[in-house]
């Protein structure tokens, strides 16, 4: 059902009740006061049938029906239109899940149009029906109430994305593979979150302005800034996390260089040992080569063979071995093959 709450207000109490817009649209011609109509998730034709009867400006209507808006402040006329992204941290999961708030504020009614879970808008109606005196002051002070209240659900999702944030630091010098991966996601997440939050600062300043410009009462004034500051604490947190991952993921990625230059330098220092050991073994090879070549060659059974019957032959020929063996070592030993 699309219609949660739909009361009329006046003075800060709670009048009338209805169960359909229909009968919310009767009663507010007979009561000096506001409407404040919740609806979740509506259909194309409710949001129309609002749309109708407080005269929304179309191209408002058809942000509405659209969904998928950044976070924004818009006047038409006498009715402001705000677009909210609340979000709410799933601690199961370890992830953000991320909503979409419309709200209409005119002058004798809010209609609010939520499309998930969050924000919390029972708790906050409670909480203004328990403070008749602020709820007294009009829409603008169930805005202030809504706009309270979705900073307030920022703050667990800062203390998850620390949290998780925290884990990463762990797991980077743990070696854990999978920390890129985190890493990478959890970016995603507080890009969004900043997406979120930043156009908050922007759009209470534009509302202050408006308070000034309108009458707005002083009391609301003072909550504004209140909330102004609590949402200046949610966007720098969230740009502190955004820088924290980046150096993050610049710590990973010199982690993984080391490790790579460590294992090139291992495999470097590997292999010039192998090179040194077959330099020997090819010098030494070299060396019993010679005199091999020598003996091979005076073993052959020819007839005629230079100095075969000399009576030097034998020793020229053991003197010739060693001095080439000697020879071959010399060079090997000069180019610290040896």
């Amino acid at each position: 059902m699309a219609l949660i709450d739909n009361a009329i207000y006046v003075d800060g109490h709670r009048v009338a009740t209805h169960n359909t817009l229909d009968e919310t649209f009767e009663a507010m011609k007979a009561h000096n006061g506001f409407a404040w109509i919740g609806l979740y998730r509506p259909s194309e034709a409710e949001v129309r049938q609002v749309a109708n009867e407080f005269s929304l400006h179309h191209l408002a209507v058809e942000d509405t029906l659209a969904g998928h808006q950044r976070a924004k402040i818009e006047r038409y006329s006498d009715t402001l239109f705000i677009v909210l992204r609340p979000a709410r941290y799933i601690d199961s999961d370890e992830r953000v899940e991320f909503g979409e708030l419309h709200i209409f504020v005119g002058p004798d009614f809010v209609v609010t149009i939520r499309h998930a879970e969050s924000p919390d808008l029972a708790r906050v109606r409670h909480r203004m029906e328990e403070t008749p005196h602020l709820l007294a002051l009009g829409p603008e002070a169930v805005l202030y109430a809504i706009l309270d209240q979705v900073v307030d659900e920022y703050a667990p999702v800062v203390a998850g994305l620390e949290n998780d944030i925290d884990e990463i630091e762990d797991q980077l010098f743990d070696g854990d593979p999978e920390v890129s991966r985190r890493i990478y996601a959890l970016s995603r997440e507080v890009i969004e979150f900043q997406r979120a939050t930043q156009p908050l600062v922007p759009m209470f300043e534009s509302l202050q302005r408006g308070f000034d410009k309108y009458n707005v009462d002083l009391e609301l004034h003072r909550h504004l800034r209140d909330v102004l500051d609590h949402s200046l604490r949610v966007v720098e947190r969230a740009d502190a996390f955004r820088q924290l991952l980046q150096n993050a993921l610049t710590t990973q990625s010199t982690l993984v260089a080391q490790t790579q230059n460590d294992e090139m330098r291992r495999l470097s220092e590997t292999s010039l040992a192998q090179s040194e050991e077959v330099k020997k073994i090819s010098s030494w090879a070299a060396i019993l080569f010679a005199p091999a070549l020598v003996g091979t060659i005076y073993g052959m059974n020819f007839t005629y063979m230079p100095e075969l019957d000399w009576a030097y032959g034998y020793p020229f020929a053991l003197a010739l071995m060693l001095a080439m063996g000697f020879t071959l070592y010399r060079v090997f030993k000069k180019r610290n093959w040896l």
